[in-house]
């Protein structure tokens, strides 16, 4: 009868990253407030973007999408698991489970990919300035702002229609916070190899090329950064190159752990851990590492808040 009621109902369960305590709460206000100051920060950040015509560059028009792509990303997971905690409620949909996988899995590819195309415009804006205006011009950056989307949603619909069409023929709880691919794997009841097979190759095109990528570029900045003359800029770039890197370790790191392993090493605590970087920490920090602590867009902020004051009075 028990085994009836686990498989009667097409719904999962996510077991979720906290249970109810004290302890559990001050997670959840912590979880909470990353969630709204993620939000918050990248909104401002489009809207800055759109606001003012000096933020009108490839650099920054990349930005608001690696902004856009963030909000929708935290958005996807966190609401979900905070509505469930609130309300004691552990179960999701098939269908909103499936629509989980699908969004994440666009947003995850696609910055994978976005990241990659930032790293490779500050390499030509700072290795070869004179040549920018020509390599990265509005029609490349929408070229690669496009095909990180159109490729990230392409991969996304692939994996999606291939992980529901698994078998669940034992308990429907994932233990999880959101419903990842290699949490639902563990309770197909069919062999699976064939397909994480295919996982690992994705994983190659989407974490270990683009990461490769993004380290070359940044290798070839810092020998060029070593060769100025300007002790200010130097410390300036190496500044900005190792906050930079620091943000893509701690995306990418995570990511490539968790799924470039086989089903057999994953735990479910440490790929709850895990997913927090590349879930929820990396969207709250995106925007300050790579917008707000750059002079044109504190610039751009000042100007706002001086016109909104004056439109005021």
């Amino acid at each position: 009868m028990g085994h009836k009621n686990q498989t009667s109902s097409s719904d999962f369960i996510l077991l979720g990253l906290f249970s109810v305590s004290k302890t559990s709460l001050v997670f959840f206000s912590f979880i909470f407030i990353i969630f709204v100051m993620a939000v918050t920060e990248n909104t401002l950040m489009i809207l800055l973007i759109h606001r003012d015509s000096r933020l009108h560059t490839p650099m920054y028009f990349l930005l608001s999408h690696l902004s856009f792509m963030d909000i929708l990303h935290i958005s996807n997971i966190v609401p979900k698991m905070l509505t469930n905690f609130l309300s004691g409620s552990q179960t999701i949909s098939f269908v909103g489970c499936g629509f989980q996988i699908f969004l994440s899995l666009i947003l995850l590819g696609g910055e994978c990919l976005l990241l990659a195309a930032m790293s490779y415009d500050r390499y030509v804006a700072i290795c070869h300035p004179l040549r920018y205006p020509i390599l990265v011009d509005d029609y490349v950056s929408v070229l690669m702002a496009g095909g990180a989307w159109l490729i990230g949603t392409l991969n996304s619909i692939v994996h999606t229609a291939y992980v529901l069409h698994f078998p669940f023929c034992g308990s429907r709880a994932i233990d999880h916070f959101f419903c990842e691919i290699p949490a639902m794997l563990k309770l197909s009841c069919v062999d699976t190899s064939c397909y994480e097979r295919g996982v690992y190759v994705s994983g190659i095109i989407f974490l270990l090329i683009p990461f490769s990528m993004i380290s070359a570029s940044y290798v070839q900045i810092l020998l060029t950064v070593l060769q100025m003359k300007s002790s200010e800029a130097r410390k300036k770039s190496f500044s900005t190159c190792s906050f930079h890197m620091i943000v893509v370790i701690m995306y990418y790191g995570p990511f490539i752990f968790t799924y470039m392993r086989p089903k057999s090493y994953h735990t479910p605590g440490q790929d709850k851990f895990l997913a927090i970087f590349y879930t929820i920490l990396t969207p709250s920090l995106n925007p300050v590492i790579y917008s707000f602590r750059n002079k044109d867009v504190l610039r751009a902020m000042k100007n706002i808040f001086k016109s909104s004051c004056l439109h005021k009075k």
